[in-house]
């Protein structure tokens, strides 16, 4: 078993990824681009929000952070995880820019040396880009599988040590060996590997938060009706989520999906169906019905509260335990609430309340109960 290992991009996913490696026994190298991030993490400086990485940043004692890929070569790193970020594009794809940049640069590594290198690729991308970098990385040594995580915010650490399935889009069967090894060593339960080619698998990945996000869009539809024609939203999400064909998570009357990965993922597998020539009909419903609901909400909170009474969000994060306020539903309505003329009050941590009065000065009043 390889016992050596690299991380590409050891932002908030890459780094617990990373910790969660070297704490399993390997020996790892993150690899970042971004210099005064790197030099707090080299000083073990660095600060999160995010549960356990303080902590493991402090112990860490086989996890070594440089910006130099070459310690791929002086190293003899065969296993290479490549974490950085694919943002979206206006288009609802993906921008592979920060991975074809790693890519350029392992070409260079690979010059003459002879060495199979096998490249997994942890970052979202959209479906048919991980085959394309494979046919161009070949020529140069290199394998490309896909191996995305599935995790929530606030959870990361957990999340990865305990995956319910681990995706992997194989290049083929000895490869996919090699990462099932690696989650061997490193998860803490048994989770299901779900090994297939590498187009199945980017699909597979975009298609799972598609369904979450329709089945949370789901639940706050049923919560509407519930809720207009006066029945009890909640008993009657419970009961159905109670039918083991249905299930409870995901299921909850309340605000609408937000947050870095379910909206655009679920616009990224739409936008690949109109790619097929196949509107994915159902990722484009979802996404209106979560703005639907956005619009329902608000209209609630404005029959409920006349023109200047106080209203009060306990927490402005697209969910709990977060610093992160991507596409949340909640700050979305705070800011429609306080445009209308309401007075809102956002009770949330420090960091949370700095972003919010950068993006939105003096339009809410704070306060710092809430727990940090």
């Amino acid at each position: 078993m390889m016992n050596k290992l690299a991380v590409i991009g050891v932002g908030k996913l890459g780094l617990c990824f990373a910790f969660n490696l070297e704490r399993s026994g390997f020996s790892v190298w993150g690899v970042e681009a971004n210099i005064p991030y790197l030099n707090e993490l080299q000083n073990r400086k660095f600060r999160s929000s995010e549960p356990g990485v303080d902590q493991l940043l402090d112990t860490a004692a086989n996890l070594i952070f440089t910006d130099d890929l070459n310690c791929i070569v002086e190293h003899d790193i065969t296993d290479i995880f490549v974490m950085v970020a694919t943002p979206s594009l206006p288009d609802g794809g993906y921008d592979h820019a920060q991975v074809d940049r790693v890519a350029g640069k392992l070409k260079v590594l690979a010059n003459d040396t002879g060495i199979e290198r096998n490249l997994y690729i942890g970052c979202t991308t959209m479906p048919g880009y991980c085959g394309l970098l494979a046919e161009e990385l070949k020529p140069f040594g290199y394998t490309v599988s896909y191996n995305p995580e599935f995790i929530a915010q606030g959870a990361i650490i957990h999340d990865q040590l305990y995956p319910d399935q681990v995706l992997v889009g194989e290049a083929n069967k000895q490869v996919g060996d090699r990462i099932q090894g690696i989650y061997e060593k490193m998860v803490l339960n048994k989770p299901v590997y779900c090994r297939m080619d590498l187009l199945s698998a980017e699909i597979t990945k975009l298609a799972t938060n598609c369904f979450l996000t329709t089945k949370i869009s789901f639940a706050n539809s049923i919560g509407d009706l519930a809720t207009r024609a006066g029945a009890d939203a909640d008993k009657i999400l419970a009961a159905i989520g109670s039918d083991s064909r249905v299930g409870g998570k995901y299921l909850g009357y309340g605000f609408g999906f937000g947050g870095p990965c379910f909206p655009r993922d679920n616009r990224a597998l739409g936008k690949f169906g109109d790619m097929m020539d196949y509107p994915l009909r159902i990722s484009k419903a979802t996404d209106k019905v979560n703005n639907e609901h956005f619009q329902f909400q608000l209209n609630q909170y404005l029959l409920n509260f006349s023109e200047g009474m106080e209203i009060v969000f306990e927490g402005v994060t697209y969910k709990k335990g977060t610093t992160q306020i991507t596409e949340s539903q909640q700050l979305r309505l705070a800011v429609a609430l306080a445009e209308t003329g309401r007075q809102v009050v956002i009770l949330d941590t420090e960091q949370v309340t700095r972003q919010v009065e950068t993006l939105y000065p003096g339009l809410f009043k704070f306060t710092k109960e809430l727990a940090s």
